[in-house]
């Protein structure tokens, strides 16, 4: 039996392991899953060569520490690959220095930068965020969970068990009938085919998302042209963007905003913009850590920050 590949990866001083792995929902949805009481995450990535290695990550100070199952060892050029998707997913690389002067300007948010918080999960490639994102307009969290673990356990790529995201072509491969009845996905069924099909072909580069020049709301309308993805989808990929722009309003951090800030009154989604526009570039990043901040404290019994 071969010993597992350990990785070590060096984390920048404003980075919490923590913080970021439980930042919102992803950490719950394959190929991830995460464990509360460890503070672990883990994932089933997927490298170029086509190989499948299932991973368990945790922080050690300054160091990701990434743990993979593998028989045999990782060669230097997939433990390369494996390092850089970990950091992406991780946002590891992002410079949030701006972001944190900002939140210690005011009282109110000046935990943020002591928590070292603001990096927010995403997965190795936009392609899997959009698609999750699709999953989660117009339905529960629970559905969510539900579409998500279909399409990942019928279209993804799977070694002795463990199951990596689909890629473009394996869902655009599948009909719209299928994705309906094996998966659960309803009327979503249409705008996965056509967004799987448009980047297995390459019309759509969806993943120029993440390092487009553009400004923030030129890339905002040209996600919003794409079937499934709105106004709410839109903002909400911007953040995995690194753009903070946006709020991407939905029921549930609607009703967190109105217990917090308006005693529980329903209020028009303008004033909960106008709330955070002082906050210029960040504020959608400030409205989102504000409406979890409690998860570290509470929710899924996580440890207190």
């Amino acid at each position: 039996m071969s010993r597992p590949t350990i990785l070590r990866i060096p984390a920048p001083a404003d980075f919490s392991f923590w913080r970021t792995a439980y930042s919102h929902g992803w950490c719950d949805l394959p190929p991830f899953t995460f464990e509360p009481a460890t503070r672990t995450l883990s994932r089933v990535f997927l490298l170029s060569t086509g190989r499948i290695v299932p991973c368990t990550l945790s922080g050690e100070d300054a160091v990701v520490r990434c743990t993979c199952s593998t028989v045999v060892p990782l060669p230097p050029a997939e433990r390369r690959e494996l390092t850089e998707q970990v950091r992406n997913a991780l946002r590891m690389d992002e410079d949030l220095s701006g972001f944190h002067r900002e939140a210690r300007r005011h009282p109110a948010y000046r935990w943020i930068a002591q928590a070292r918080a603001g990096r927010l999960l995403r997965a190795p490639t936009m392609f899997e965020d959009a698609v999750k994102m699709i999953c989660t307009t117009n339905c529960t969290w629970a559905l969510t969970t539900i579409m998500v673990r279909l399409l990942v356990a019928k279209f993804g790529s799977a070694d002795n068990g463990a199951a990596a995201f689909p890629s473009p072509a394996a869902i655009a491969g599948a009909s719209e009938a299928t994705l309906r009845r094996e998966c659960s996905t309803g009327y979503r069924s249409r705008a996965l085919m056509e967004l799987s099909a448009r980047v297995a072909d390459g019309t759509l580069d969806i993943e120029r998302w993440r390092s487009s020049p553009a400004p923030t709301e030129a890339l905002f309308a040209e996600m919003c042209t794409v079937r499934g993805i709105g106004p709410y989808a839109a903002g909400n990929l911007l953040r995995l963007a690194g753009r903070y722009e946006h709020l991407g309003l939905d029921s549930w951090v609607r009703s967190k905003w109105y217990a917090l800030h308006s005693r529980g009154r329903k209020v028009h989604d303008r004033r909960i913009e106008a709330f955070y526009t002082p906050y210029g570039i960040w504020r959608g990043l400030f409205f989102w850590l504000e409406m979890t901040r409690d998860w570290h404290a509470d929710k899924f019994t996580a440890p207190r920050v």
